[in-house]
This record gives C-alpha cells, sequence and structure tokens, in this order.
C-alpha cells in the first residue's frame, strides 16, 4: 500500500488575519484530510514595513490529490472565498495567502509551481510552523530536517496562545 507523501499548506493574512486564518483552516478541513496545525505565529511583513504584521501557521495534510490539483483547484478556491485579489506587488495586505510548500520529496521548478517553496529555507514564519507540524521530515533539496532548519532561522515570531485552528 502506497504512503501519502507529507503535504504542508503554510497559511497567512494581514486583514482580518484572525478571522481569515482561521475560517481558511476551518475551510481546509473541509476539502483535505488535514492530520496537524500549527500554532498560529505572529510576524513583520517581509518587504513593505509599512504594513500591517501577519499572522501565519502550517497545516499538514494527506491526500491522493496531485500538487497542481491542490493548488490550483483547492487552495486558489479558499483564497478566492476569502476574498483574495491577486496583484502585481507580492508584499500588498492580503486576507488570505495559501501556498503549498512541501510535497512529500518531489521538487519541481515551473513559471507557476516551485517545490519545495524557497521561503521554507528562507523565512521563519513558515520554517517554523512546518517544524512544529512535520520536524522529522527532511528538506528534498538540503536533507536536512525541517526541525533543523526552523532551528537555524533567527525568529522574531510570536505564537499566539489565543488563536486556535482547528
Amino acid at each position: 500500500m502506497r504512503t501519502s507523501p507529507a503535504i504542508l499548506v503554510a497559511l497567512g493574512s494581514n486583514v482580518d488575519a484572525a478571522t481569515n486564518i482561521r475560517r481558511a483552516a476551518e475551510l481546509l478541513r473541509s476539502r483535505l484530510d488535514v492530520v496537524a496545525t500549527s500554532r498560529v505565529y505572529e510576524s513583520p511583513p517581509v518587504g513593505a514595513p509599512r504594513t500591517p504584521a501577519f499572522l501565519n501557521a502550517v497545516v499538514r495534510i494527506v491526500s491522493p490529490l496531485g500538487p497542481r490539483t491542490i493548488k490550483f483547484e483547492i487552495l486558489r478556491a479558499i483564497e478566492s472565498l476569502l476574498g483574495r485579489r491577486r496583484c502585481p506587488d507580492r508584499s500588498a495586505p492580503r486576507t488570505i495567502d495559501l501556498d503549498l510548500v512541501l510535497f512529500g520529496q518531489r521538487v519541481e521548478t515551473s513559471p507557476d509551481l516551485v517545490l519545495p517553496d524557497p521561503d521554507l529555507l528562507a523565512c521563519a514564519h513558515v520554517a517554523v510552523p512546518a517544524a512544529e507540524v512535520a520536524p522529522e521530515i527532511e528538506h528534498p533539496l538540503t536533507g536536512n530536517s525541517l526541525a533543523e532548519i526552523a532551528a537555524a532561522l533567527a525568529s522574531d515570531l510570536i505564537a499566539h496562545a489565543d488563536i486556535v485552528l482547528l
């Protein structure tokens, strides 16, 4: 019997963030088998210091679906339901941002899908919650565990104990 790869989805919001991140987690659970959720963290915006802080989390799912189906049919649909409007400014405030950050050991680089997401190695707001739900998983490119990657990133993240996703 084939097992499902470890699939990690990052959630982020800085517009009505507590409501939108909770609602996104609920919508993910209604469409996918969510097996673990991280705590919710607050982080400063990257590249746009005058925008509100973000709330970030990661969920671990199992699914027989492929990465493109998950990203373009499920994650994008949830973003649309929550009012996400894509614009050229990658630092613009957003109601919700759902990113497929890891799909097992799959490595892919195409114009519309990069796996694993480069933010997993570069951003504490992705690496720390990812390590919370899958500390033992090895990064497909570096071989480091997600726990090792998270520990190596300097972090000014603030865990929000009062926000529970699921």
